[in-house]
């Protein structure tokens, strides 16, 4: 048996994930919790968000996202490989900054738009 705290919404509900039953989900008070469950004790994901370098702009770094989550044993090698990341402005909200990031297939995007200084 797991245990999580749903963070699906501000109830944060106490799960219990029965892997031994088909990964049945007990505590939840909503279907979103089921599938939170069920996910994070079968496959956890995150979502990153972070910020990398940016050369000749009129701000220094840029923010970014994944696309999707990530497997979350994966995220500090993520961020490992993020802090390497120099572009070059112009930077425009929804740009591609990594593809594929730790062929994952989930690509990084810009949060932000920086301008050439």
């Amino acid at each position: 048996m797991k245990t999580f705290i749903c963070i699906m919404c501000p109830k944060g509900c106490h799960l219990a994930v029965d892997e031994e039953n088909d990964y049945q989900v007990t505590g939840h008070s909503c279907n979103k919790g089921v599938k939170y469950g069920k996910a994070e004790a079968t496959n956890p994901v995150r979502e990153v968000t972070s910020t990398v370098v940016v050369r000749n702009g009129n701000s220094h770094r840029c923010s970014v996202k994944t696309l999707d989550g990530i497997p979350k044993e994966s995220v500090r090698e993520a961020m490992t490989i993020l802090n390497q990341v120099r572009l070059q402005a112009p930077v425009e909200i929804g740009d591609i900054v990594l593809e594929n990031l730790l062929n994952t297939g989930i690509d990084v995007v810009a949060t932000c738009t920086i301008q050439a200084s």
